[in-house]
């Protein structure tokens, strides 16, 4: 474990010392901000996680010198529920669902995973088909027509008894538009089972039925181990005299545990939307995206928005930020399976630094998804791992050199780690381990840019007018390599990079959303009606909101084109009105921005949203530097470089002061990460202690 201080100014916010606390897939991550400065830490996950994430707060409590009882606030991110989907490992789930539609998640929807592929197969429903029972009702999209048989439903609740299942899914059909059925047979199971109950009228009040009940279900599926996980730690943290911990949603924003253990769903990638988040609050404005006290510069074009890179343990997290803000969705699948509640818009990718490399039935060198995870890990942390992944072809390459400790103490095993990638050359046909390690590399990168291009080219963005965000403990090693294949100029990484979704969990806000389907042309709607709709979901989303007075109010309408059948959200104007028109110009200016037309149809109003927000705090860290930053040289080994082998400097980055100009090759060393400068490239050291690093051509510009 390792620590580290910087000073840091905090403002919007009460509490002197906050904590933040992110577990992945191989290390937890910790960010303490103390009255002094920010004191950072990381320590392997475990499990049970909460186990880890409380050895993470003692450790940072006791470099910063005080007791964990002296936290004022707790924010909190996990993988619980992700692993449970991705493991296949949550509760055993039944489903309500109306007579005739008990197929419904089997059935899906009508597109293939991979259209030429003739065995292709659609992801196995969470809930098998013994599991899935029918009641005797019938709703429309105008309202109840036949009302539920009290009697039917205790016949059921004795069948769920003797299935013996943990947790029961209710979607019936247009409970969105009616839920009056729905709602009775949710209130009965209730009373009658001892298991949790997810209604879709409560998880998810949104018309198209597959989509509503597969995130209803997978609601319910985590939601067991969210309880359990989370009323530990609860219990764990009042023994040490922490604060109940806020915790980290899918959407960006936290949330108290009650409502948390209550809607499991929004726990989602909980982990990747603080991370960018915390992209967002730490580089905003050295990427003129955003506030600083520090002048902009005024020798380059502002850039359309970032680009967020994490690169952890088990996978890598990539989304964009612009406007300052994280780019959010409605419509995100997690292996496979389709999650409508509000989320940051993250993709992610099996290449991580504890990703496997091996070699398909073709010859062909592959990277991950299977991941060495925190046990037995890499095979250069000599925990008795002998398969090659990233970070073995990172220490091969010379990137991790002998002497770094991982995390602040975990020392390297060098020889294991060639001894790895030697296997692999052998199996590949390969040179040796060091032509192996550079293959690796090659692979990863190419995986990492497909995502990249996926959330960026696909989408019509061009990523040269991006700036690219690297961070995680891997994601520096790999960034430059990302932003020449991509033509990007510019490369930010921050100080905390190594813990930044820790970080970003001391930035994040407050955040509850609520939707209705109302489905309506937008020139027949009421102002009246559409604005007593919007007051119902702000009464919502204020029942959750721990300072309704404090919060803020954002309203959006989900809207298209008559006949089409996806929507794009545009603002609505402030509560007690709504402009039509405002609405239509919007929606238009949208739907050219994101398809590079607008048309003169008819507009449907399909959702009405609403989010509440109470605001977080600001940390700005600001670095000093302390003296010479070098602490030797080291042979490195650039793929693509004109040079088979490099003399790279070592640099102390803690040490580098503000202003200080960093040419490559170099290798920027710190507990938490490692940051690869390659040869013509060129690195500065901004005034919060953010890495700039710029491509070669731009650099003799």
């Amino acid at each position: 474990m390792n620590t580290h201080a910087t000073q840091q100014d905090t403002t919007k916010h009460d509490s002197n010392t906050r904590i933040g606390v992110d577990v992945g897939g191989t290390f937890t991550d910790v960010a303490l901000s103390v009255a002094d400065g920010l004191v950072t830490a990381k320590v392997p996950s475990t499990d049970p996680q909460h186990v880890g994430v409380l050895e993470g707060i003692e450790k940072a409590c006791a470099d910063a010198g005080i007791d964990p009882g002296e936290i004022d606030e707790f924010n909190h991110a996990m993988t619980v529920s992700v692993n449970a989907l991705l493991e296949r490992d949550g509760a055993a789930t039944a489903l309500v669902t109306t007579a005739g539609f008990r197929d419904v998640l089997e059935i899906g929807r009508q597109d293939r995973p991979s259209l030429y592929d003739l065995d292709a197969e659609k992801p196995t429903p969470l809930v098998p088909r013994e599991r899935r029972f029918e009641v005797d009702e019938r709703t429309t999209a105008e309202g109840a027509e036949r009302p539920v048989d009290p009697d039917e439903v205790r016949d059921l609740a004795a069948k769920l008894r003797e299935a013996d299942v943990g947790a029961v899914t209710v979607s019936l059909l247009h409970a969105y538009a009616d839920p009056s059925n729905e709602r009775q047979v949710a209130e009965m199971l209730r009373e009658e089972l001892s298991v949790p109950v997810s209604a879709s009228h409560e998880v998810l009040a949104e018309f198209r039925e597959f989509e509503r009940t597969s995130t209803t279900t997978v609601d319910a599926y985590v939601r067991p181990a969210i309880d359990r996980y989370i009323g530990r730690l609860v219990e764990q943290a009042d023994d040490a005299g922490i604060p109940e911990p806020q915790i980290m949603q899918a959407n960006g924003g936290t949330a108290a545990p009650e409502t948390v253990r209550e809607h499991a769903v929004t726990t989602t990638l909980s982990g990747p939307a603080a991370g960018v988040v915390g992209a967002g609050a730490t580089v905003g404005g050295s990427s003129g995206s955003g506030d600083s006290d520090e002048p902009a510069e005024t020798d380059r074009e502002t850039p359309e928005g970032l680009v967020t890179f994490d690169m952890g343990g088990t996978s890598s997290d990539v989304s964009l930020v612009r406007d300052g803000r994280a780019e959010r969705t409605t419509d995100a699948e997690i292996d496979g399976l389709p999650i409508r509640t509000p989320m940051v818009d993250v993709n992610t990718v099996g290449a991580g630094g504890g990703s496997i490399a091996w070699v398909d039935a073709g010859g062909a060198l592959r990277v991950g998804p299977e991941s060495s995870g925190a046990q037995p890990g890499p095979a250069c942390y000599g925990r008795g791992g002998t398969r090659p992944t990233v970070t073995d072809a990172n220490v091969v390459l010379g990137y991790i050199g002998p002497e770094t400790a991982l995390g602040g103490e975990m020392t390297l095993d060098v020889e294991a780690a060639h001894d790895a990638l030697a296997s692999l050359a052998e199996e590949a046909g390969l040179d040796g381990a060091l032509e192996a390690a550079r293959g690796v590399y090659r692979v990863a990168n190419a995986t990492m840019t497909r995502t990249i291009r996926s959330v960026t080219v696909e989408r019509g963005h061009d990523p040269r007018a991006f700036e690219l965000v690297a961070f995680g403990g891997a994601g520096p090693m790999h960034a430059a390599a990302l932003a020449d294949a991509l033509s990007v100029e510019r490369v930010l990484v921050p100080r905390p990079g190594g813990v930044l979704s820790a970080f970003g969990l001391l930035a994040a806000d407050e955040s509850h959303d609520a939707v209705r389907t109302v489905g309506i042309a937008l020139e027949s709607a009421s102002p009246a009606t559409i604005s007593e709709m919007y007051d119902d979901l702000v009464e919502d989303v204020l029942a959750d909101v721990s300072d309704p007075d404090a919060a803020q109010l954002e309203r959006a309408a989900d809207c298209r084109y008559a006949g089409q059948s996806f929507e794009l959200t545009v603002p609505v104007g402030a509560a007690g009105t709504f402009d039509a028109d405002a609405v239509a110009d919007r929606f238009h200016e949208a739907h050219k921005r994101t398809y590079g037309y607008a048309l003169d149809e008819t507009i449907e109003v399909v959702n009405l949203r609403t989010t509440a927000t109470v605001p977080g705090a600001e940390p700005t860290v600001r670095h000093e530097g302390s003296g010479d930053a070098v602490v030797g040289t080291r042979t490195a080994h650039f793929p693509g470089a004109d040079e088979e082998q490099s003399e790279a400097t070592v640099y102390e980055r803690d040490r580098v002061a503000p202003g200080a100009r960093v040419d490559g090759p170099a290798v920027l060393e710190q507990a938490e990460s490692t940051t690869v400068i390659p040869p013509g490239w060129t690195g500065e050291i901004l005034p919060d202690g953010t890495l700039a690093m710029t491509r070669p051509e731009v650099s003799e510009e």
